[in-house]
Parts: structure tokens; sequence; C-alpha cells
């Protein structure tokens, strides 16, 4: 059975699961299964990416919002065959932007498919930033997923996957915690 990776941008994955399915908290490891199992594959390791939040000065509700974050992650990498990556968070013109995650996972793909760790990837992103790292992967005979929702996806990062997956009610439901 091949291998394959899933890797999952944390902001992306968390405003999707925020703004169009009404939820935070969700089964990370059984959403992996099930995309393993849909796509036979056998699971080597999900990457999840995101940022640990900024601390201004002043700001109680930001040390706050950073100690549920260490402990989210913390919880992710206690799951099986979990590990988590973090970028850096700015703040540019009043808005938080995710920093260098883009660049991780990318390098990630290319070299866990380069190396032929994984014959599968599956991308949890709606960046066009990736496509460079797709085209690696693809060169090097991977088969590239993406998990999206069409309201927030790039029409570029759309036209290089090999295999387009929806993230729907059906999926997220299936995946809640209760």
């Amino acid at each position: 059975m091949e291998k394959g990776a899933i890797y999952i941008d944390g902001g992306y994955f968390s405003k999707v699961l925020k703004n169009y399915f009404n939820t935070e908290k969700i089964d990370l490891l059984k959403l992996c299964n099930e995309i393993s199992k849909k796509n036979r594959f056998e699971r080597l390791r999900t990457y999840f990416y995101h940022c640990l939040p900024i601390i201004r000065k002043d700001n109680p509700q930001d040390i706050n919002k950073k100690a549920n974050m260490q402990k989210f992650l913390s919880n992710i990498k206690r799951l099986p065959r979990f590990e988590v990556k973090l970028g850096k968070l700015q703040l540019i013109e009043n808005i938080f932007k995710q920093k260098m995650i883009d660049v991780l996972m990318s390098l990630d793909i290319a070299t866990m498919t380069y190396e032929n760790q994984v014959q599968q990837v599956v991308l949890i992103a709606g960046d066009a930033d990736f496509i460079p790292a797709i085209k690696k992967a693809k060169d090097y005979g991977a088969i590239v997923h993406l998990y999206y929702h069409p309201s927030s996806v790039h029409n570029e990062l759309l036209d290089e996957i090999d295999e387009l997956h929806e993230i729907t009610e059906e999926l997220i439901n299936e995946c809640k915690i209760v």
C-alpha cells in the first residue's frame, strides 16, 4: 500500500471550520484516518502548521489566547503520527498574518516526495503559494490531493492539483467532537 502524508495549514482550516461549518472543534485524528482511508494510502504522518498568537502589551486576552493555542497544539502533538510545526504571526496594518507556514509546508512536501517517503500528498490549504511545491511533488511522481472549501481557495491552486476534494458538511459532521 502506498504511503501518504497530510499537510494542514492550521490557520486556513480553522477559518474554514469557523466560517463555513460553525465549529472550531474537530477530531483531527478521525479526519486524517477518513482521508487516508478514502484515498487508499497508509498515513505516514500528519503535519499541522500554525502560529502562536502575538501577545501585545497590556492585552490580557492575548495571554489567554496564547495559552489556549499552546494547549490545543500540545493535544495535537500527542496524537499518533502527528507533528506540529510553528511559523510566526505578524501584525501588519492591524491584521495578523501567518509567516513561514507556506515555506515550511512547501519544503516538507518537496523533501518527502523527493526522498520517496510518500507517494500521496494531501494538502488542506487554499493558498497559491504552494504551487511550486505541488509541481515538484508531481515531478517526483506523487499524487497530490487538495481538501478545500470552494469559497476559500485560490483558482490557480485548483488548476495544479491531481485530485480535488471539497470539505463538505458530511465530512465535518463525521469528525465533530461531541
